[in-house]
């Protein structure tokens, strides 16, 4: 007996296929489609290498406060902050990379046919869920604008991306991409480049964990940033730099809103 009459002969051949149940099929929409092949073209040709470096938060979190209580001091009701809105965290996340991209211009690059292309201009993407879709809307020249105009737009783009109104413009241009996951509660993670980039920052949840410091055991709320890198075009002490550039800004927060 060969294999195809032992398959056709085999009653358990036939409970398999329907062992799952009812199969529905789900076709991909168009932008799915579009990042799945993106995706699958970076882990498949891009040579990935990641670290993560933990930041103390407590500066933010205090200059976070600080930030709202001028706006509700200025609106009169913290609960309506008028139509600048106070930076989030992952404003401040923005910011800073965006000011340690202007001081390693390597990471602010793109990789194409063998060279290295080396942007003037730092302009962040920030991926933001939609229902079917990762879309990531771009903040241009991020190191040049304040902090509080960095919100504004931020909040700007999240919602037209969500109402589906962005516009092509708006997609484009990215020479870094920030990726937070935070606010679902996830410790850390590591996301894939977006090709041509160098590089893509993964943001984890702010949290309050036990630290050592000075040799005795304290909480402080911190978070965990992973860098995953296209090996082509940084090393690990290249990453590492940037890692910390963002960490000083992060964890002396003063130098983002001067």
């Amino acid at each position: 007996m060969d294999a195809l009459e032992h398959d056709q002969q085999d009653p358990a051949a036939g409970a398999v296929s329907t062992a799952k149940g009812e199969t529905t099929t789900v076709v991909l929409s168009r932008s799915q489609q579009t990042v799945g092949r993106r995706m699958a073209e970076s882990k498949a040709t891009i040579p990935h290498f990641s670290l993560q470096m933990d930041v103390d938060m407590e500066g933010c979190l205090e200059l976070h406060g600080a930030l709202g209580a001028d706006m509700a001091a200025t609106t009169g009701d913290p609960q309506e902050p008028g139509p600048t809105p106070a930076p989030t965290y992952n404003d401040m996340v923005v910011k800073a990379t965006a000011l340690a991209l202007r001081e390693h211009p390597r990471v602010n690059s793109s990789y194409r046919d063998g060279e290295v292309q080396l942007h003037s201009r730092v302009n962040v993407g920030m991926a933001v869920a939609t229902e079917d879709a990762l879309v990531v809307p771009t903040v241009f020249d991020a190191d040049m604008k304040s902090l509080g105009e960095i919100a504004g737009e931020t909040l700007a783009l999240a919602e037209r991306v969500r109402s589906a109104t962005v516009t092509p413009p708006e997609l484009g241009g990215a020479t870094f991409t920030v990726s937070n996951l935070g606010m679902y509660g996830v410790h850390s993670f590591t996301a894939v480049v977006n090709p041509p980039q160098a590089a893509i920052l993964s943001v984890g949840s702010l949290e309050p964990r036990a630290v050592a410091r000075d040799g005795k055991l304290t909480v402080r709320h911190t978070l965990t940033l992973t860098l995953a890198c296209d090996h082509r075009i940084l090393y690990g002490a290249d990453a590492a730099e940037f890692l910390a550039s963002i960490r000083e800004s992060l964890e002396t927060p003063s130098a983002l809103i001067t």
